[in-house]
């Protein structure tokens, strides 16, 4: 059967589209060229670090400002090299990735995953997942699932408005952005009391968006929330 799917469709690098070995597979040198992120990094935010600065080091953002989840972690670094591995999955309608990259996401947030109770989607709003047909965060949820066994609440939280892209705002323009902007439906908010959450989303910035859902989930009940993202940009 496999080598039937192969000859139909044969395996191409997630990134470049250069022939692989085997489906979900990257390329040797995009393989070289993602840069995954491995410890040491900041004990909350997961922001990397350039040298071990010994155990439970916060980063500068952090030591100023303690976000409301308790710690975040993401399996690459977002840049030109990884890109794709996102935009493919979130806007080209590639939904078949999410498959792959559950797998990632399991074997970086395997700490995370140990400590919590259920999983939840960043949501989307309304308007745009009509656009989109999907919530790619929702996808990731759902494989992520079929590694761990945990539950996932896909409607746990709701966009109570339309927020502006976040892409070319400051960080305080971006906190501004998603205030308020997040509500617990009643339905989840039972399956939500006092349990371990954790959230997942694609890509973390300046985890504006990932602090907000973590505050709503929290003032619903929730007993704590960690935060998996396929990646994180720098800074």
């Amino acid at each position: 059967m496999t080598f039937l799917l192969n000859l139909l469709f044969p395996p191409q690098c997630l990134t470049c589209n250069q022939p692989v070995t085997a489906h979900g597979t990257l390329c040797l040198d995009c393989w070289k060229s993602v840069r995954f992120i491995t410890d040491p990094y900041c004990a909350a935010c997961g922001h990397p670090f350039d040298y071990d600065q010994g155990k439970d080091a916060l980063c500068g953002n952090c030591l100023r400002e303690r976000p409301h989840y308790s710690r975040a972690r993401s399996a690459f670094h977002y840049d030109e090299h990884s890109r794709a591995l996102v935009t493919k999955l979130k806007y080209a309608d590639q939904a078949h990735l999410s498959a792959v990259y559950g797998k990632w996401l399991a074997n970086c947030g395997r700490e995370l995953i140990e400590a919590s109770d259920a999983i939840v989607p960043v949501p989307l709003h309304y308007w745009r997942f009509v656009g989109r047909r999907y919530n790619q965060s929702a996808l990731l949820a759902y494989s992520l699932k079929t590694h761990c066994g945990l539950s996932v609440i896909p409607d746990a939280l709701k966009r109570t408005r339309a927020t502006q892209p976040q892409p070319g705002l400051t960080r305080r323009q971006r906190k501004a952005n998603v205030k308020n902007a997040f509500a617990v439906g009643l339905r989840a908010a039972p399956l939500i009391k006092g349990k371990s959450i954790l959230l997942i989303d694609d890509v973390m910035t300046t985890s504006a968006t990932i602090d907000e859902c973590s505050k709503t989930l929290l003032k619903a009940g929730a007993a704590g929330v960690n935060v998996l993202t396929l990646a994180r940009k720098a800074g």
